[in-house]
């Protein structure tokens, strides 16, 4: 039983207003939001559905701004790679040229200033910074220079010549997500760019009673190897041709000392990690003070060169008149540099390729994703406006009856 009283018929009116009027209010705020779903209430379940898109969107955007990164980054690091083949084709054809035998020893000296500005040109190539200031051929060292530059004086030469160049960079690669778990390099060394020839080192040392005294780590071409105490020098050659490393390790079958190899035209990096003395003890490389690639030990035998020793010895050979040199082993390191650039920069052009395609790729699911958070959440503007004018015409509606329910006020009651 419900007890009728002259206000219950005011508290009715005062409900059905305040709700009329929350009706209206989230019609509107949905109006200027454009968004379906104001609060998690309204619908759970294409709430759930809408976060996870949105979340998977902002994830993609952040991918295809790292995929444009490395594209940008690839198409200015191949364009100095490519200009660095056109400088070496030119190298190639001087020293060609010059091995021809009817050149006299003036007209190679007079070459040889050519080739000491095309070997000036290589180095402001290995020494390019991209649009953001960085260092392109350093790997992870972006904020160095990549090459260091030594000039000292030349048998038969006037002046200071570039005499040596030096990576001052490391090996290390940065890598950037492109997507989920998927990520593409974006640091180049040049110790591997700007190299020519496979690099050896022959150990001097006996190493074949050698036994690793305790536990450590080596470097090897950036891998780090974990060796054990009681380790032989078989183990750590199986251990360092089993890391991925592009290096080889064996046994000298005369000085029975370590050898390592690398397995293309890089520079060999070798590091014994914290106090770790493997690599020193076999005389591989200098104490652990020395930073690589330049820690080479000096009793080793190290050989293989870069593109600027390259130059450097044809610049030299055209000095002296050696023509018989030019011919023979300057040409063959010149022609190895030339391939192994040529596989740089078809690595290079593939990588960038790949950058496209997946810009593109992301592209497209950014597009998909848009539009299931579109059908989640977006509103219907068409029957968002219809059902704002309904709950407004019913608000005036309420408005206007509960106005003609209570017509008297104060005035009618003064005399």
């Amino acid at each position: 039983m419900h007890r009728i009283s002259s206000n219950m018929s005011n508290n009715d009116v005062q409900y059905n207003l305040r709700r009329q009027e929350l009706r209206v209010n989230k019609a509107s705020n949905q109006m200027g939001s454009q968004r379906r779903i104001q609060q998690l209430r309204d619908d759970p379940i294409a709430a759930g559905h809408l976060v996870r898109y949105e979340s998977y969107g902002k994830r993609l955007e952040t991918f295809e701004k790292n995929a444009q990164l490395i594209s940008d980054q690839y198409s200015v690091t191949e364009g100095y790679v490519n200009q660095s083949l056109q400088v070496m084709q030119r190298v190639r054809e001087l020293a060609v040229q010059g091995a021809h035998g009817t050149y006299t020893p003036e007209d190679l000296k007079n070459m040889s200033i050519e080739v000491d500005e095309l070997l000036k040109e290589l180095v402001l190539n290995a020494n390019a910074t991209g649009p953001d200031g960085t260092s392109l051929f350093a790997g992870t060292r972006s904020n160095t220079t990549a090459f260091d530059v030594v000039y000292g004086s030349v048998p038969g030469a006037g002046e200071m010549l570039i005499t040596n160049v030096m990576y001052n960079g490391n090996v290390e690669s940065q890598n950037i997500e492109v997507d989920e778990g998927q990520y593409l390099e974006t640091s180049h060394a040049g110790s591997r760019i700007f190299w020519a020839e496979q690099q050896t080192l022959f150990g001097m040392r006996d190493a074949t009673s050698y036994v690793v005294p305790e536990d450590g780590v080596i470097s090897v071409d950036g891998k780090e190897i974990k060796l054990k105490a009681g380790d032989n020098i078989h183990a750590i050659m199986a251990k360092i041709n089993d890391s991925g490393a592009a290096v080889k390790a064996f046994l000298d079958p005369v000085s029975n000392g370590l050898t390592l190899q690398t397995t293309d035209a890089r520079q060999l990096w070798l590091e014994d990690k914290g106090d770790m003395t493997t690599l020193f003890d076999l005389g591989m490389i200098k104490d652990s003070s020395q930073r690589p690639p330049n820690n080479i030990n000096p009793t080793a035998s190290l050989a293989g060169g870069s593109l600027f020793d390259a130059v450097i010895a044809l610049r030299d050979a055209m000095i002296a008149g050696d023509q018989e040199s030019i011919g023979g082993r300057v040409l063959g390191t010149i022609d190895l540099g030339i391939s192994s650039l040529t596989g740089n920069l078809a690595e290079s052009g593939a990588k960038y390729e790949r950058a496209g395609q997946n810009l593109a790729r992301i592209g497209n699911e950014i597009l998909n994703v848009n539009n299931l958070v579109a059908r989640e959440g977006d509103l219907d503007i068409t029957e968002a406006i219809t059902n704002l004018k309904m709950l407004e015409y019913v608000q005036q509606a309420t408005l206007s009856t509960a106005a003609r329910m209570y017509r008297n006020t104060l005035l009618d009651y003064v005399k």
